[in-house]
């Protein structure tokens, strides 16, 4: 496979069939309002959906507000989400934020992604995942797959940044299409083409229409 980008036809080509694997696409973070998705993305950081999703429901119980996790103390949130990656630092993260919402938006997430990455913890595809799964605005959250996937393809090339992905499938896609299609190259990347993938990455894609 060729080192040289594809063309904006070829890298369109290449999302589409990713989309058709997975036509449903969505996230798989659980939560069950804007506050607590905020707190499940920002917990997600360097850890597994999965690994999240195991903690969220007690969280959710504990912490039912913005309120309640700003008043309480860092060891009883520590306590809740001691199970995922770098949780001395997240739980600090959270309680921080937590105090911020209060504070300055009376408890509610804000729906500006420059005030939401205002929020300790929270960066650019922290923000846009808040953005896209709460609010439904356009935005393309770039993980690890997302950028993997978009190298793997030359649809970038290797040493671009997140946000250089990010605005390159801008490029590509509709806006309609940001949440979908990013989601099925999150799925894509976790369940049919892993990073431990050693056949050609054309081998992991359905045939051209």
């Amino acid at each position: 496979m060729s080192d040289k980008l594809l063309s904006d036809e070829e890298a369109l080509d290449i999302l589409n069939r990713i989309d058709q694997l997975y036509p449903n696409a969505k996230g798989e973070l659980n939560w069950d309002n804007h506050f607590h998705l905020l707190c499940a993305v920002l917990m997600s950081a360097q850890t597994t959906d999965k690994m999240v999703n195991r903690v969220m429901p007690k969280f959710m119980q504990d912490f039912p507000t913005a309120e309640s996790l700003a008043n309480t103390s860092i060891e009883r949130i520590e306590a809740d989400i001691r199970q995922i990656g770098l949780y001395h630092s997240k739980a600090k993260h959270l309680k921080e934020s937590a105090q911020i919402l209060v504070e300055k938006y009376g408890g509610n997430i804000p729906k500006s992604k420059k005030e939401l990455m205002e929020l300790p913890g929270v960066g650019e595809k922290t923000a846009n995942v808040v953005l896209a799964e709460g609010f439904g605005v356009p935005a393309i959250a770039v993980d690890t797959h997302v950028s993997r996937i978009s190298k793997k393809f030359h649809i970038v090339n290797q040493k671009a940044t997140p946000h250089e992905v990010e605005k390159r499938l801008e490029s590509l896609l509709p806006e309609d299409r940001w949440i979908k299609t990013h989601h099925a190259m999150i799925l894509f990347g976790r369940y049919t083409m892993p990073s431990r993938a050693k056949n050609d990455p054309y081998s992991y894609l359905p045939p051209k229409k």
